[in-house]
C-alpha cells in the first residue's frame, strides 16, 4: 500500500509540472487548454484522443496524458484539478471509486443509475458522456485448450484451476470485482496470477507463458490469438459500459467543453471499439489518427 500511495503520488507531481498547475489554481484552463487523462491501454488511448479532438473542433487547446496511469490514479487526478476528464467504466466506477456491495443481478441500468448518483453524492463528479459501448472484464483461455477440455464457461474451470496461471491487467487480481469476486462466486483459486499492462498480458497467453488471461471484450487480439472468452455463467461481473466523466465545478465553468464532449454520447457500439482497437494493436496506427478518422467518418468533426 505504502508503494502504491508513493507512485500516486509521483504521478501527481509530474502532472503538476507537465500542466502548469499547483495545488492553488487552474492555470492552463485560463489559456483554453482541457488536459485529458487516459489509462494504460490502447482503447484509453483512442478514447482520450477522441475526446481532445472534439474539443479541439469546438476551439480549445487540448493535453493528452496518454497512459497516464490506472483508475486511481486517473480519478484522483480528476478531482485535483489536474486532468480535466478520462473515459472510465460504470463497473470500475461503481465497485471501485464508490466501494458500493456487489448485486446478485448485475443490470447495467442499475448499474449505470448508481453509478452517477454515486459519482455526484460522493465526490461531485458528473457523466457527461455514455459513449455507446461495454468493454467488460472477461477470462480467456487458448481456444485448442478450451476446445480439448470442453471448456465454455467460467465454472468448467474449477478441475483445473488449481494448476492454472492466470495473467491480469494491473487491477484486475486484487480489485473486489476482479479474481477476488471470481473466487468468491465460482470457488475456486488459479494457482498463481502475474500483473502486466494489457500488451504484455496478451502476449504472455499467446507464448503459453499464462494458462488464461483477464480479457478485455472489445480486444480483438482475443481473436487474433485465437483465444475463447468464456462465459460468465454465474454473472460474477458487473458491466463496464463506457463513460466520460468531469467535475461538476469543470462543467458549471466550460459549459462549450461539455456541449463538445456529448457529441461522443452513443457514438461508438461495441464491433466499431473493436475495430479501432485492431487499428492500434495489429495495424500498428497511432491512437490520434484512429480517432481523427472515425470521428470524420461519422461526421462528428470536419476533415481537413
Amino acid at each position: 500500500m505504502a508503494l502504491f500511495v508513493a507512485g500516486c503520488a509521483e504521478e501527481t507531481n509530474e502532472m503538476q509540472e507537465d500542466t502548469g498547475m499547483d495545488d492553488g489554481g487552474d492555470s492552463q484552463m485560463e489559456k483554453g487548454t482541457i488536459v485529458i487523462g487516459s489509462k494504460l491501454f490502447q482503447e484509453s488511448y483512442i478514447l482520450a484522443h477522441m475526446t481532445a479532438l472534439v474539443l479541439e473542433d469546438a476551439g480549445y487547446d487540448t493535453d493528452v496524458k496518454q497512459g497516464l496511469g490506472g483508475t486511481f490514479v486517473n480519478y484522483e487526478a480528476l478531482k485535483a484539478g489536474q486532468i480535466h476528464t478520462y473515459a472510465e467504466y460504470t463497473g470500475t466506477a461503481y465497485s471501485q471509486i464508490l466501494s458500493l456491495e456487489q448485486l446478485d443481478d448485475w443490470d447495467r441500468q442499475v448499474v449505470y443509475n448508481m453509478t452517477e448518483e454515486g459519482l455526484m453524492e460522493q465526490d461531485r463528479v458528473m457523466i457527461v458522456s455514455n459513449l455507446g459501448f461495454e468493454d467488460a472484464y472477461a477470462i480467456a483461455v487458448q481456444e485448442d485448450w478450451a476446445a480439448e477440455n470442453n471448456v465454455t464457461k467460467i465454472s468448467d474451470l474449477e478441475p483445473y484451476a488449481a494448476e492454472m496461471t492466470i495473467g491480469t491487467d494491473p487491477e484486475f487480481a486484487t480489485r473486489e470485482d476482479g479474481l477476488p469476486r471470481i473466487t468468491e462466486v465460482y470457488g475456486f483459486e488459479f494457482m498463481d496470477y502475474k500483473q502486466a499492462v494489457a500488451t504484455v498480458m496478451y502476449e504472455a497467453i499467446k507464448s503459453d507463458e499464462v494458462n488464461a488471461i483477464s480479457a478485455y471484450t472489445t480486444d480483438t487480439r482475443n481473436e487474433v490469438f485465437e483465444l475463447r472468452v468464456l462465459e460468465d455463467d454465474k454473472n460474477a461481473l458487473p458491466p463496464y459500459d463506457a463513460i466520460l466523466i468531469v467535475t461538476e465545478e469543470f462543467a458549471e465553468e466550460n459549459p462549450d467543453a461539455i456541449a463538445a464532449m456529448q457529441k461522443l454520447d452513443g457514438a461508438i457500439d461495441t464491433d466499431t471499439m473493436r475495430q479501432l482497437n485492431y487499428q492500434f494493436d495489429i495495424e500498428q496506427k497511432e491512437p490520434r489518427d484512429i480517432a481523427y478518422q472515425f470521428l470524420v467518418d461519422e461526421g462528428i468533426i470536419e476533415g481537413e
